[in-house]
Formats: C-alpha cells, sequence, structure tokens
C-alpha cells in the first residue's frame, strides 16, 4: 500500500466510488476485500541495506512509508498510509497526513508554519479549542493572532493584514469556513491573493493558508480548489460520521504535507492502527450519510426559521441572495451542510428548558455523526472563548449549535417541537 497522491482521481471517479476501495488492493492483504488492521508496533527489515534505505527515506524525503517499507507505527503504518491516500483523493490533493485528533492537526499545522515574533490572521469566530491554542500557548511563544472583521469584505481583509504586519511577518492565516457554530462564509479565494501580496511585502515569504472545512467537509467544499494552501478537517465528524472515533486530516501538495508527517513523529500525534481502520469503514457510506443529513437538515431548518419561538436560523440554504455571503457560498460550496445554528427569543434559561425536554436529539458537543445532536455553545464548545468576543461574533446565551443525523426528518422536527413548547 504505497503512497501516490490522488492521482487526478478525482475528476475520473466519484466521490462515492473513491470512499469505497481507492487505494487498495485485495492482493496486498490474501485477497481480503477489506483492508485489514495491522496490529504492530514495529516493522521487520528483510535486510541491513533495506533498514537503512527506509530511514533515508523517511528522514531525507517528503514522506515516509515508501518503496522501502514500513519502519515504526509511529512515523506510519499500513491503515495510516491507506486512509491517507484515500483522504487525498477526496480533497483533490497530491497527498494527506492523519493525526490523533483535528487539534493535533491544527497543533501541527501552527506549530510547523509559525516562529516567535510572526503574527497569524484568523477569521471569526473559531472554534473554541483553536482560538485557546492561538491566543494561548501560542500567545506565550510571542506569537500574535489577529482577527478578520469580515471574511467576505476586501477591505476588511486588508485592513487586517494591516494590522497584523504592525505585529511581525504574516506567517500563516487560518480560515474556519463555515465558521463554528454561526455558519459565518470566509472568501477563500479573496484571503488567498491577501497572502500572495503579502508575499512581495515579507521578501518573498508568503503565508501559508490554511482552512478548516469540518462543517462541510469533501463532499461539499474544496478549499484547494479556491487558492488554500492546506485543507484541514476533522476526521471525528462527517468522515467518521459515528461518533466512535476522534482523528483530524491535512491535505495539501507532498511539499507540504511530508514535513508536517515528520512533525507528527516527533510529537508522538500519529493515528493508531485502529482507528485508521475506523475511519477508512467510515468514509464508504460517507456520501449516503451525507446525503441523508443533508435533505434531512434542510426540513429541520425550514421548521425552525417559521417558529414563533425561534429568533433566527444562521442554515446556509437561507443566505439572502445578493448579498456578498451568498455570492461566496454560491461560488465555493457545493451544499448547505447539515450542522447550523439558530437562536431562541430568550436566553439561557430558556434555552436550558428547551434542551432538557428533548428525547430524540442527544444534547452532547461534536457533529456530524449518524444521531442528531444540538448543545448550548455558550456553555460548552465556546466556553473557553472569552464573553466579550462571543458577542462580538453572535455566539450568546440564546444561541443553539444543532447537527442534523440521519433519523427521519418528521420525528426531528416533532422532537424539536415539543421542545420548543416547553419554553416558559
Amino acid at each position: 500500500m504505497s503512497r501516490g497522491g490522488s492521482d487526478d482521481v478525482r475528476g475520473a471517479r466519484h466521490p462515492d466510488t473513491l470512499a469505497v476501495g481507492y487505494g487498495y488492493d485485495p492482493q496486498d492483504a490474501f485477497g481480503a476485500v477489506k483492508p485489514p488492521i495491522v496490529l504492530t508496533s514495529t516493522f521487520a527489515y528483510p535486510s541491513a541495506a533495506a533498514a537503512k534505505q527506509a530511514h533515508r527515506d523517511y528522514f531525507d524525503g517528503t514522506a515516509p512509508g515508501r518503496e522501502a517499507g514500513f519502519i515504526y507505527a509511529r512515523l506510519d503504518h499500513p491503515g495510516l498510509a491507506l486512509l491517507e491516500k484515500r483522504f487525498a483523493a477526496l480533497d483533490g490533493a497530491e497527498e494527506a497526513a492523519a493525526f490523533a485528533s483535528g487539534m493535533a492537526a491544527i497543533s501541527a499545522v501552527l506549530l510547523g508554519h509559525l516562529k516567535p515574533g510572526d503574527s497569524v490572521l484568523h477569521t471569526r469566530p473559531l472554534y473554541g479549542g483553536t482560538h485557546g491554542l492561538l491566543h494561548g500557548p501560542l500567545a506565550g511563544l510571542g506569537i500574535t493572532a489577529i482577527a478578520i472583521g469580515d471574511g467576505v469584505d476586501e477591505a476588511s481583509v486588508a485592513q487586517a493584514v494591516e494590522t497584523a504586519s504592525g505585529h511581525g511577518p504574516v506567517g500563516l492565516i487560518f480560515v474556519e469556513t463555515p465558521a463554528n457554530p454561526t455558519n459565518g462564509i470566509a472568501d477563500i479565494a479573496l484571503i488567498a491573493r491577501a497572502a500572495d501580496a503579502l508575499a512581495a511585502r515579507q521578501g518573498g515569504r508568503r503565508p501559508v493558508v490554511v482552512v478548516d472545512n469540518t462543517f462541510l467537509g469533501s463532499l461539499l467544499q474544496a478549499p484547494l480548489d479556491h487558492g488554500a494552501d492546506l485543507s484541514m478537517t476533522s476526521l471525528t465528524k462527517y468522515a467518521g460520521g459515528h461518533s466512535d472515533l476522534i482523528g483530524g486530516a491535512v491535505s495539501g501538495s507532498a511539499a507540504l504535507i511530508g514535513p508536517l508527517r515528520r512533525l507528527r513523529t516527533l510529537l508522538g500525534t500519529h493515528l493508531d492502527p485502529f482507528t485508521s481502520w475506523l475511519a477508512l469503514r467510515s468514509l464508504e457510506t460517507f456520501p449516503l450519510r451525507n446525503a441523508r443529513a443533508n435533505a434531512n437538515a434542510a426540513v429541520v431548518a425550514a421548521f425552525l426559521r417559521d417558529h414563533a419561538r425561534v429568533a433566527s436560523v444562521s442554515y446556509l440554504g437561507f443566505l439572502a441572495a445578493g448579498t456578498p455571503a451568498r455570492a461566496v457560498f454560491d461560488r465555493q460550496c457545493t451544499g448547505a451542510g447539515s450542522t447550523f445554528s439558530f437562536r431562541i427569543r430568550g436566553g439561557e434559561s430558556e434555552a436550558f428548558a428547551m434542551l432538557d425536554r428533548l428525547q430524540v436529539f442527544r444534547m452532547a458537543v461534536s457533529l456530524g455523526g449518524t444521531e442528531s445532536l444540538i448543545c448550548h455553545s455558550a456553555t460548552t464548545t465556546h466556553y473557553s472563548v472569552p464573553p466579550d468576543i462571543r458577542a462580538q461574533v453572535g455566539v450568546d446565551d440564546a444561541t443553539l449549535r444543532i447537527s442534523v443525523g440521519i433519523e427521519h426528518p418528521d420525528d426531528l422536527v416533532a422532537d424539536l417541537a415539543s421542545a420548543l413548547d416547553a419554553i416558559p
């Protein structure tokens, strides 16, 4: 199971086909139709010369686990290699690197491209973990994080660039689009152009443009097609899809992914063999689950929009025609996804009353699973974000994030209707 990137297969085959079997030859595993779990921590060399070649390929080359074979599971292993090849194909990338969690992937990207004295631009709002990393440990290393006020407005992006440049060279631009939990849109192509302009001002050093694609995933948004250098996603969410694994992945060029794999080895944040196998299993039904959840979400969002106790709904399908955000959505995305937020009329007490009445929806963090989930963002996923920043980006006590699963839509609507009626 050698590596080799996507081989431009995304245009030749449909994602449904790539997700099921791309990159795997049954003859590599005794004819087994499904790839096996290779549970070993280390790999035997056929000769001393082969051992030397394997280490040379890993430490001197751009990627581990090539023709010379595998060395040690923390560096690479067969299940990881296959998962990365298949995920790269789905993302339309040369290569991909899988990590032990989405935050492990984000940490590797930020640590790999930022150094003390740099600044980093980011859209807002950010997932709470990303915000905490940027404004906590990385700030302690002398790296300054500057927010872009409006990711679809050229003047707002330009203003953020000027502010960040005053704090040091911009080493990286982190784009979360759609944003968690507000579904705020950022224009990847616009931000990529800003990175190109910065390269001329910074002596040729171009900021790496990274897109967190977790909310839509590989099937509904292709950041690399719009100018991003790296596309990151939490495998835990839609790709895993069963709420039974933790993982993250980054895709991009071989030149950018190779160093991330080597950094992963030093950090010890590789994806283990069993979880790699679980992720491969899950990818096979990714398109089916995604289609059902997206259809359900459209029904649920329409119900919430028309309910008297709901003040607003951030579903992407409701973006107003003629607005900059709608124009970017139409150009950049192929679907509205199945995770969004809505605001009830009231505050925390009313939100809690509703949540405690739900029976079909599970009250839990995370998203993208077969089951429908809901949470109160201000007191869960974004609790660590300072209240003033939450207020600025629209995550208040009335905000509820919903991830619609694959249950029957009538049951989901009935459950929400009953819970909304419980609001005093």
